[in-house]
């Protein structure tokens, strides 16, 4: 791939002012929670169908969001150390960040008090795209900063039309200049989040394998179908990712549970709870740049590998 034509340097973040590219410690067990079967059971009335996702149109980027209504589960740790990886393996890579705590920044060494446009300003004023892209740490990583300017952003855009699609036509120019455009969301279902699943063509989804991962399953089948009946039809599951998992009966429990509902979807391996994974942010770096050789940094690698081939980018 061909330089990105960086403006800035020294303390200013650097800023991708062009389109163009060139085409050439694992816990101790603990005591077994008997009510899984029976909350298995109470869920089973809520239909868990997760439709699978299409081939990315040619030509373009695929993009996936990130999501889980539920919070804590390693949405913006996956998006951090998925992109990174990508990139380390040569690919195009944006992020996008729609989470008003912005901690993807963080993670990927981007100062955030340096940055002039945001994922806000991507969503309001859509022709702002090609000038919201932020160098970051790893080279061929881009990222579109999300912040506190989020807040309220919701009600701000219920007086425009079309405001489901905002991040959909913003992003339309970017996409053939990218192979994988990465989502992050918050943990609720409102307008932002609704903008991403409209703009995407799959979904990723970290679980927490623990007693409410199932739960949080439900409910994200039931907005998914929403948004297909309404808003995008094309929208489907590239993914589950088992995350924070660690030998306890209970985590086996659920991952079980999880790989004999979505025996298709489920990723492989399950990401490990790791110390080195958990303090890779504070250094500014995903966890390749960190520490490549500690659980975490193995675990995203495979599951990196593992996308590739389901995202058909290693044709």
């Amino acid at each position: 791939m061909s330089g990105s034509g960086y403006e800035g340097g020294g303390a200013d973040s650097p800023i991708v002012i062009d389109v163009e590219f060139t085409e050439t410690e694992e816990a101790e067990g603990m005591a077994p929670l008997d009510s899984i079967d029976e909350f298995s059971k109470a869920e089973s009335g809520t239909p868990m169908d997760l439709p699978h996702s299409l081939p990315t149109p040619d030509g373009r980027a695929r993009v996936v969001t990130v999501t889980n209504q539920k919070g804590g589960v390693g949405k913006t740790t996956t998006v951090i150390n998925i992109g990174a990886q990508l990139a380390l393996r040569g690919y195009r890579v944006l992020v996008v960040d729609s989470d008003s705590q912005g901690n993807c920044a963080t993670g990927l060494g981007v100062d955030k008090s340096k940055v002039r446009t945001t994922t806000r300003d991507l969503i309001l004023s859509p022709e702002t795209a090609v000038d919201s892209r932020h160098a970051t740490a790893v080279e061929g990583l881009h990222i579109i900063v999300g912040d506190r300017s989020l807040i309220g952003l919701e009600q701000e855009m219920l007086r425009q039309l079309g405001r489901e699609r905002r991040m959909k036509d913003a992003l339309k120019p970017l996409l053939p200049h990218y192979d994988v455009v990465l989502i992050d969301t918050p943990p609720s279902l409102g307008l932002v989040t609704i903008n991403a699943l409209v703009a995407s063509d799959g979904i990723l989804i970290p679980v927490q394998t623990e007693y409410f991962a199932l739960e949080g399953l439900a409910l994200l089948a039931g907005t998914i179908r929403e948004v297909r009946g309404l808003l995008n039809g094309d929208i489907g599951v590239d993914g589950i990712l088992l995350t924070m998992h660690s030998k306890t009966l209970l985590n086996q429990q659920v991952a079980g549970e999880l790989l004999e509902a979505f025996p298709e979807l489920v990723v492989n391996p399950a990401i490990r709870r790791n110390v080195r994974l958990a303090e890779a942010p504070s250094h500014g770096v995903p966890i390749h740049l960190h520490d490549p050789s500690s659980p975490g940094g193995k675990d995203y690698q495979e599951i990196t590998t593992a996308l590739e081939r389901r995202w058909g980018l290693d044709r």
